[in-house]
């Protein structure tokens, strides 16, 4: 039971930070504490033990956002960094799929965008958390 409302809380999750990071180019905080909550309560539930490898992959995973955002700040945002960190939790091990896939997948939006709009458009802006969230689909 636990599992299941972990994965389902978890998809409502991927689609509020979808439609919100469109629509507005933020990643509610709200929303990432209220998963957060949830999916230590359901891990603390339903798989005590495996509690301390998933905080280090959302440590990693955040880490790893984080990296790139100092790195480039123009270029991520810190809500993108909070929702790897989160997805590393529910996630666990399997947040590598989700990060590759969305970083694959990122580039092929921008490789697209640059082959519609020209070589200008490398200074466009593309909202990352729908990559996140296509990569924790997969993920799970």
């Amino acid at each position: 039971m636990a599992a299941a409302l972990l994965d389902a809380s978890l998809i409502v999750l991927l689609a509020i930070v979808t439609v919100t990071d469109l629509r507005s180019r933020l990643v509610p905080d709200r929303a990432l504490l209220a998963a957060a909550g949830i999916g230590l309560a359901c891990v603390i539930a339903g798989q005590p033990g495996a509690l301390t490898e998933r905080v280090a992959c959302a440590l990693c995973a955040g880490g790893l956002l984080l990296a790139a955002a100092l790195a480039r700040p123009d270029g991520m945002g810190l809500g993108d960094v909070k929702l790897a960190a989160v997805l590393g939790f529910y996630l666990g091990p399997a947040v590598a799929t989700a990060l590759l896939v969305a970083f694959g997948a990122g580039a092929l939006g921008g490789a697209a965008i640059m082959a519609v709009s020209g070589w200008e458009a490398r200074s466009r802006a593309i909202p990352f958390a729908p990559f996140l969230a296509l990569g924790a689909l997969v993920a799970l």
